[in-house]
This record gives C-alpha cells, structure tokens and sequence, in this order.
C-alpha cells in the first residue's frame, strides 16, 4: 500500500495547488519577510535613536516573546474562527503594528509595536501550515517542502527589501510590509474557501487553551521543541548580532547588509526544497539534522574567531543559510509526523519553545558582546547549537518513527 502510494507520488508536481494554497503561500511570504527585514536597518536604527546594540535586539526580543506566548492560543482562535478567519486576523494585525512601527518615534514604542507585529505573525504561522497541508492536492511531505519555499523566499527577500527601502528611510520597510500585508489580505478574503465549503480546513473540535500543554508530554514532540530551543540561541544570534557586527565593525550600510543576507535566505531556500529530501531519504531525519546542525555551530565558531576578519564574517553567515534551510525542512517534517496530535496543536506546542529561545537569544547576544568581547556571542550561540545536536542523539529512538510515518 505504501510503495504504490509513493509510486504515485512523483505524477502529482509540488506546484499543482489550488489558488487558495498560492494565496496563503503569498502571505505567507510576507509574513516571513518580518523575520529578516529589520536586520540591515538595525545599525541605522541603533544611530537614529542613539541606542546601544542591546536595545534595538529588543525588537527581535519582542516579536519573538509575543510569538511564543500567542503560540498557545493560536489553536484556541483558529478552532473557533477558522483557518480563513485566523489568517486574515493575523494579517490585519501584522499590517497595523508594522505601519504603525512606521510612524514611531523611539525605540520603546518600536519594540512594544514589534511585539504586536509577532502576535499578528503568531496568528498567521501556526495556522499557515495547517492551512497549506489541509487545502493541498499533492500530500503532507510537499505539502512542507511548499511551506518552506514560502519560508525561504520571505526570510531571503526580507533582509533585500529592508536594505533598499531601508537606505531611503529606515521607517520604509514597515510601510512597505503594511502595504504588501492589504495585498494579502484581498487575496485572502478573495480566494481561500470559508469554513463551510472547506471541510478539510475546519478543526475536528474546539481547542482548549491547555491542548499545547497537554501535546508537549508527547517525548517525540518534547524533544524537538528543546532542539529547536537550543538551536534557536545560534540561528538568532547569527540573524540579529552578524548584522550589528557588520554593520558598526566592518561599515556595512543597508545595501550592504540586505544582500548578505540576501544571499543566506536564497542558500536556505535552495536547500530547504531541494537538498533536505534527499538527506531525509539518505540519513533519515534525526541524524541529517544532528549533521547540519553541526555544520551550522562551526559557522558560528569560525565567526567568534575571526569577527574582525569582514570576509570570514559574510562567508560564514551566508554558508549558514545552507544547514539552517536544511535543518528547517527536516525539523518541521518531524514536527509534523512526530506525534497523532492535531498538526495545528502540535505545530503551536513546538513554536512555543522554539519562540522562547528565539526571544532570549538576541538581547543575551547583544549583553554578551557589552559585558565581554563581540566574539563571545558568537561562542555561546554555537555552543548552545551543539547542545541541540548531543540533546537530540541521546534521544534519537524516541524520534525513530518520524521516518516510518512520512507521507501519510
């Protein structure tokens, strides 16, 4: 049954959605575009407001923190508002907080405006996934790898278009996303199907507010909400304190800076789709990810020994994008398969720990550098992906299965 389901497989193209998929993949990538769009205009930020590198981390702190908590009760809304519903809910609320981050005046009301931004994002990226995966017509695995072109093509095409509209103002990038967010939200309100005429996208049942709780005494799901916990302290840290290092150490201005980690989001989207299968099917998920994320500490160690060598710096920064794009894909599959859980619960009780790390990891990044050297950063973020990788091995029969399950 199995083998003629997976001889199927291939007839079926990745691309060949339903336009209310391609609407939500849009948004999608918007949505993602936050996550890297700050990043070449935080050097210019940090001089507009006279604030230290700890401060504008803040932004990052903030958005990742909302994201976190809001993750628990995502399930909770979109159960009672629908997948379409949640969506448009969350877009609303990334479009008023980033064109009001447009208008602010210091960095407090920027970070408070940012955590807004993160629960609009909240609302948006638990459902997103569940919504891709319901509505498509190709399977659960390209369904995901789908997903993470979205995912790869927002966190690339962010940084790009933070650097060009940032070198006019550093207010342009979160106008520009409030304008895209409309655009979204009509393609939205226009093409996905309503709860009625989309069985498939309607919950089973009412979520509770404890279901993400309840979903994490699943070991297999534990296990990599912890990873990504601990990865997450590298991967943010690389995002937000490369780019102050590049910027006041090495002079990058937001040109600059938006194509370096232009060219780290197209590295991670190229290996997300294209090379994370074929390590999936080679090394089965759990020891592909133990290898990329290896990689991906060295990265983060060369950097801490040669931050002051500007090559060594972007070289390393973008070759990261590989194993993180890698890495993505191979974690959200396991994610997905790890547990019978409702994927929507199980991808918000995940989110939450992968959140928390991401929101401790800037500002502990930014303080790291003020209280020791810049290159200690650096040194504990790969550290703490090394963590991920032995937390993951010693664990690793409990996660076997996720292999066994895939593509059902």
């Amino acid at each position: 049954m199995q083998q003629s389901k997976a001889s199927l497989e291939p007839k079926t193209s990745m691309f060949s959605q339903p336009m209310a998929v391609w609407a939500v993949i849009f948004a999608c990538i918007i949505a993602f575009m936050g996550l890297g769009l700050v990043d070449p205009i935080l050097p210019s930020i940090a001089k507009n407001f006279n604030a230290s590198d700890s401060d504008v981390t803040l932004l990052f702190t903030s958005y990742n923190a909302v994201m976190a908590i809001a993750m628990l009760i995502t399930g909770a809304i979109s159960s009672r508002l629908g997948i379409k519903g949640t969506l448009i809910l969350g877009v609303i609320f990334i479009a008023i907080f980033s064109a009001l981050g447009g208008w602010s005046n210091s960095v407090t009301s920027l970070v408070l405006l940012r955590g807004g931004w993160g629960l609009g994002n909240a609302m948006f990226v638990a459902t997103a996934l569940t919504a891709v995966v319901s509505m498509s017509k190709t399977g659960v695995a390209k369904s995901i790898i789908l997903f993470e072109v979205a995912v790869g093509l927002g966190i690339s095409v962010g940084p790009l278009l933070g650097g060009e509209l940032g070198s006019i103002s550093w207010r342009g990038p979160f106008f520009g996303v409030a304008c895209l967010m409309v655009i979204a939200f009509i393609l939205l309100m226009t093409l996905m199907p309503s709860r009625k005429n989309n069985a498939a996208a309607a919950p089973k049942r009412k979520t509770s507010l404890l279901d993400p709780f309840r979903a994490l005494k699943n070991r297999a799901l534990r296990t990599f909400g912890i990873a990504a916990f601990l990865y997450n302290f590298g991967f943010f840290t690389l995002l937000v304190y490369a780019a102050l290092v590049l910027g006041h150490i090495h002079h990058f201005d937001e040109h600059q800076l938006g194509y370096v980690f232009l060219g780290w989001g197209l590295l991670l989207a190229f290996t997300s789709v294209f090379v994370a299968p074929k390590l999936q099917k080679w090394q089965g998920t759990v020891p592909a990810m133990c290898v990329q994320l290896f990689l991906f500490a060295l990265t983060l160690l060369v950097i801490a020994n040669w931050t002051y060598n500007k090559e060594v710096v972007v070289c390393m920064v973008i070759l990261s994008g590989a194993f993180l794009g890698n890495n993505n894909t191979l974690i959200t599959t396991g994610v997905m398969n790890a547990s019978t859980i409702e994927r929507s619960t199980a991808s918000a009780a995940y989110s939450f720990l992968r959140f928390i790390g991401g929101a401790i990891a800037p500002y502990l990044a930014g303080k790291l550098a003020e209280w020791y050297s810049p290159h200690m950063p650096f040194t504990v973020g790969g550290v703490c992906v090394i963590l991920s990788v032995i937390f993951l091995w010693l664990n690793r029969k409990h996660l076997a299965h996720v292999d066994a399950v895939e593509g059902h």
